[in-house]
């Protein structure tokens, strides 16, 4: 026995959408229901443990041996569901493999777990069996019949005296057996994927990072419940004071109907057709009262971001930890990690001066308090999210980011040379860049510091052949600048950075060459691959992008431009449109996504609970120093040579940011 190919079927009070599989599987209503596996790619056979069927202990075994290779699409719910129904019904076999010592909970190693969806997303295919299989052109397709399978099977039809009540296996056969046909399809499905998809395998080295990133989702971050529970208190006598108010200023009934207030406004004269955030903040610029305190309780009544506070409830395990927060490769254009659940890489950004005070006052304060001292209380909680994640008594937070990362990729990556000077100087580069826009001195706070700001707007805005549009989506019109002096901005930044705007057009020019002509080409130390199907864009790391039956098409110009099959805003599978700029962004994004990861993996002798966008968080110990740990991640890997890091850190006893 070499491989196990598997899928499961499971039952539990929980959502699984809501709280992710290790809060799922953490339930005392938790079940394995059915248990489907193929040996070495063999006939599948099928367990039903509702009727008494027993799994041979050969393949129990072998579910803790880190010797056999066991492959499932999504393969972390096989992991952790199996891993509770081993401790459960066969704890001698869970324990034989080694424990690491440094964890908070027990899940089977990882090390031995292959993952079919991770090997979808490394060849740009979708996240979902079911698409995967219609875009393979299965034979054997995911049957559509599973999902009313599942709500009827795997998901309580009602609760009695406070207990889940699930339909009864073997009051419906034939619906049973149906989903026993399921759960067999399923596997058959996935042994023909691995074996279409085994012409690209998955590096080893990327198998390691997917090793690392279940580790880390295994620790889970912790989270300070007293304090959710007593923000989830404020935040629901705030919405009925705001709400209160709402009713007495405007006479409506339902203060959260949007067409009701729309008709009240319209009889202010304030006619609008909605009251998003963008429409709400411009309404406000000219309106009196009451219409302007009708709008700020709007703003405050509509503040969503605290609903992470019910996720957060919603997703810890029973040791309040929230484990499961972060998706392998979940942006498959660039290899990123992306959030899930409580969703960590957007969290509110923290401006209150004393967060301390501020977090012990809604712990341990009462309403009016809050009230009097912060006066906007929705917001004040959703500054304060972050502050609900804490490391484990007599721990500290170690907080690590990436200065400028993307900023120091594409200068390197281009070798625009007075970028990369800037940086080993220790400059400002918005001070720089604004320096050689407008060919004068720019100095933060000093000499021309107003000068400073265009020079950042222009950086973030068009480094990806950003122009006019792009400003404005970043805010440039906001932050005072106007309409006629957004093009010349544009025109200022690419003179300024020629070897960056060259780069655009050299992959560009690189990637038509390999589609027309089915070759390899080479620019700027990256290969553009055409190979049975697909391009590949090989990084300096070695790690390959994957763009599916690439083909030169027509742009909206009349132009040429390069057309992909993907998963596209709708997370429908259809055809994108790309070009020079957008995949020079992927391959920056991609390569700081690297970095990242080398990073991580210089640094997996810490505790690390979190990763968000370029930072990483280390449940520390009190001796641990931040300087140690931003010397490691400034490091740089062979293969990025010359290329000039920086990170930049500190501890706290709460997340924030600093």
């Amino acid at each position: 026995m070499k491989e196990l190919t598997i899928d499961i079927e499971t039952k539990s009070d929980r959502d699984i959408v809501k709280c992710g599989v290790y809060a799922y599987a953490d339930s005392p209503h938790f079940a394995v229901t059915l248990f489907s596996v193929s040996v070495d790619g063999g006939a599948v056979q099928l367990y039903d443990l509702t009727a008494g069927d027993v799994i041979p202990t050969e393949i129990l075994k072998a579910l803790a041996d880190e010797s056999i290779i066991k492959r499932a699409f999504n393969v972390q719910f096989e992991r952790i569901c199996l891993s509770k129904y081993l401790q459960v019904h066969y704890p001698k076999i869970f324990s034989s493999y080694s424990i690491n010592e440094d964890t908070v909970h027990d899940y089977l190693c990882p090390r031995s777990w292959q993952c079919t969806m991770i090997h979808a997303r490394y060849l740009g295919l979708p996240s979902s069996l079911a698409q995967v299989g219609e875009v393979l052109k299965l034979e054997q397709q995911k049957m559509s019949e599973g999902k009313a399978l599942i709500k009827f099977f795997c998901m309580p039809y009602e609760y009695k005296d406070g207990n889940p009540i699930f339909h009864n296996t073997a009051d419906y056969p034939e619906k049973w057996e149906l989903f026993k046909k399921y759960n067999i399809r399923d596997v058959e499905a996935e042994l023909e994927i691995d074996r279409r998809l085994s012409k690209y395998p998955v590096p080893d080295f990327i198998w390691e990072e997917f090793y690392l990133d279940q580790e880390i989702n295994d620790r889970g971050i912790a989270v300070d419940m007293k304090f959710v529970e007593a923000a989830l208190l404020l935040d629901e006598q705030a919405k009925a004071k705001l709400s209160a108010d709402m009713r007495r200023l405007t006479g409506i009934e339902n203060p959260n109907s949007v067409y009701q207030l729309l008709e009240w406004l319209e009889k202010q004269g304030y006619a609008s057709d909605t009251l998003d955030k963008a429409k709400v903040k411009e309404l406000l610029k000219t309106a009196h009262d009451p219409v302007k305190s009708v709008l700020e309780i709007r703003q405050q009544l509509s503040k969503s971001s605290v609903r992470k506070y019910t996720a957060m409830q919603t997703a810890v395990c029973s040791d309040h930890r929230a484990r499961g927060m972060f998706s392998f490769y979940g942006a498959n254009r660039t290899g990123r990690e992306a959030g899930k659940i409580i969703q960590l890489q957007n969290l509110p950004q923290n401006h209150i001066p004393d967060l301390t005070e501020a977090r012990n006052t809604v712990k341990y304060g009462y309403y009016d308090e809050v009230e009097m001292l912060y006066d906007d209380v929705p917001d004040t909680l959703s500054q304060l999210i972050r502050t609900a994640f804490v490391p484990r008594k007599g721990y500290k937070f170690i907080v690590a980011d990436f200065s400028a990362i993307e900023a120091r990729v594409i200068a390197w990556l281009a070798r625009e040379q007075w970028v990369l000077d800037t940086f080993a100087s220790g400059g400002d580069i918005y001070c720089a860049t604004a320096s050689r826009m407008f060919h004068c001195n720019v100095v933060k706070n000093s000499e021309n510091g107003d000068l400073r700001q265009k020079g950042k707007q222009a950086t973030l805005s068009c480094s990806y052949g950003g122009s006019v549009g792009a400003l404005k989506a970043m805010g440039a019109i906001e932050n005072g600048m106007k309409e006629e002096e957004l093009q010349p901005l544009v025109d200022s930044w690419r003179e300024a950075n020629p070897n960056i705007v060259n780069l655009w057009w050299s992959v560009d020019r690189a990637v038509k060459k390999a589609i027309k002509e089915k070759n390899t080409t080479v620019t700027h130390g990256i290969r553009f691959i055409y190979e049975k199907g697909f391009l590949f864009i090989e990084l300096p790391s070695g790690r390959r992008l994957a763009y599916v039956k690439p083909k030169i098409g027509e742009n909206k110009f009349g132009g040429e431009s390069i057309h992909y099959m993907g998963i596209g805003a709708n997370k429908k599978w259809e055809w994108l449109e790309s070009y020079g700029p957008k995949f020079v962004e992927n391959i920056v994004q991609a390569i700081a996504r690297d970095l990242l990861f080398y990073a991580m993996q210089t640094l997996s002798h810490c505790f690390i609970v979190a990763t968000v966008h370029d930072e990483i968080i280390i449940e520390a110990s009190k001796r641990m120093a931040v300087e140690a740990v931003c010397e490691q991640m400034a490091r740089v890997p062979a293969w990025a040579e010359g290329l000039l890091l920086r990170a930049d850190g500190y501890e706290c006893e709460f997340y924030r940011k600093d």
